[in-house]
């Protein structure tokens, strides 16, 4: 990365993205915070865990990332609709895996046992389990998902759109001092 964090030092840019996920992505901004770079630094969503904070430390402060509304579910606005589906996921997770040990991760995968909760009912009224017509009932179930509510977001599905969610389904939060620190439009 010393190569990189020199140039991008040298160029002296208002704003660095880091596309990178996990722990290695805590070295962009350690290589250019040890260079003296004093601009801003975005990271994506793949940073969503607490052992990327761990091995950032100090030089993550400041950093900017668009995330999970489960990495600062406490800190949404009471009326926020993932506020309370993530702080229960929050408090099922913890109270098995242990205090401080939740991430984005997990999330997605109740998000996603929460659409196959919603889809399978609808997709088993047309089709038995096990064949081509229930596949293609589920696949028609969940394509037709309107108005679910996740941890992460409102999900409305469609042929066209298998992601469902809008851009409320992410929050810009900021590292300070090793925690996630919601921004507010």
């Amino acid at each position: 990365m010393t190569g990189q964090a020199l140039k991008i030092v040298a160029a002296k840019p208002d704003a660095v993205v880091v596309g990178a996920a996990g722990t290695p992505a805590a070295l962009p901004p350690k290589a250019l915070k040890e260079r003296g770079y004093k601009g801003l630094i975005y990271h994506n969503h793949g940073v969503g865990n607490r052992d990327f904070l761990r091995v950032c430390g100090a030089d993550c402060n400041g950093t900017f990332l668009p995330a999970s509304p489960v990495l600062v579910a406490s800190q949404l606005p009471e009326g926020e609709p993932e506020r309370r589906l993530a702080l229960d996921y929050i408090s099922r997770y913890e109270a098995r895996y242990g205090a401080g040990s939740v991430s984005a991760f997990g999330a997605y995968a109740w998000d996603a046992s929460l659409l196959l909760d919603s889809a399978i009912p609808v997709a088993l009224k047309s089709a038995a389990p096990g064949t081509k017509t229930f596949r293609h009932a589920l696949r028609d179930a969940i394509e037709s998902t309107r108005g679910l509510h996740t941890t992460n977001g409102i999900v409305n599905m469609s042929a066209t759109d298998h992601l469902g969610l809008d851009a409320r389904a992410r929050v810009m939060v900021e590292i300070q001092d090793g925690k996630w620190v919601y921004q507010p439009h």
